[in-house]
């Protein structure tokens, strides 16, 4: 069987990226954990996802002009309508998690566990100065990761890193092996394309150009092992097999992302990938183990 990685946590069940959502994925099997990285205003990074706080907080405004303490005084739960945390999930009060925190709570499992860190760039128009990349990779020096083997020293937790931008896996490809990187794709329209990934620019056809070529150039890292790993949506294997199937055929690390249907899970392990990112991580187990 491949993988299961729970996505933001066991996201189905509590809010994402919560405490609550990581203790419950581990609890249900889940043989890593997925999350989102951004930077707060005082420079920590800190699991989130959106740039913005208005869909999973009771705030509003962007995320990056937030400190850590701001972040930390906000309702994260209460969206999610989910029933309040049992006491071995943490408190209401303990639900944002910082980077540091996410590699602490890995590691308290005593066990494997794979942590599967997404970068957030807004815009791949942005070559960036490296700021999140930079940051992430002092984070996890401090908690003991080795960019050689790609495990927190001591424990067994291994890290490995996924991103849309092209750019941002050619910054850390500076420190981390090749097969430890991930280059994310999905399937979108044009004007879907534009409003994720540079939605700054209008959807003209020279914006909806450069970012075609951008993503064919990350695939082409991906073909040539520059990058290990291709991560790409359902949606895109499901339009793409043979794709899918060569990437498997050439070695090449392929965890797709949202799986929460089995018949879905079924197709992808018929392709051979290696990796099912999902919010219902002890579900999908059950479902593929009957």
């Amino acid at each position: 069987m491949p993988q299961i990685i729970a996505h933001r946590g066991a996201s189905a069940t509590f809010p994402e990226h919560t405490r609550a959502s990581y203790v419950e994925a581990l609890a249900q099997g889940a043989d890593g954990l997925e999350c989102d990285v951004q930077l707060t205003a005082d420079g920590v990074v800190v699991l989130w996802h959106d740039a913005t706080l208005d869909r999973t907080s009771d705030a509003s405004g962007l995320l990056h002009e937030r400190t850590l303490a701001e972040l930390r005084a906000l309702d994260v739960w209460s969206w999610h309508q989910a029933a309040p945390p049992p006491a071995s999930h943490g408190t209401l009060a303990d639900q944002v998690l910082t980077l540091t925190d996410f590699v602490e709570l890995a590691a308290a499992a005593a066990r494997p566990v794979t942590l599967v860190i997404e970068l957030k760039r807004s815009s791949l128009f942005s070559d960036g100065e490296g700021a999140l990349e930079d940051a992430v990779v002092a984070t996890l020096r401090a908690a003991g990761w080795d960019s050689e083997t790609g495990f927190i020293t001591g424990t067994n937790v291994d890290v490995t890193f996924m991103s849309f931008s092209p750019a941002s896996q050619r910054r850390l490809a500076v420190t981390v092996p090749a097969e430890r990187l991930m280059f994310l794709l999905d399937e979108a329209a044009d004007t879907d394309l534009v409003a994720e990934f540079a939605p700054e620019s209008g959807a003209t056809p020279e914006t909806v150009g450069r970012l075609r070529a951008l993503i064919a150039d990350a695939q082409a890292d991906v073909t040539t092992g520059r990058i290990g790993g291709l991560g790409p949506s359902v949606a895109w294997c499901r339009a793409h097999p043979d794709d899918v199937r060569a990437a498997v055929a050439a070695g090449r690390h392929v965890r797709v992302w949202t799986v929460d249907d089995a018949d879905d899970a079924r197709f992808l392990i018929e392709l051979g990938v290696d990796g099912l990112t999902t919010n219902r991580p002890g579900a999908l187990r059950a479902a593929l183990s009957a």
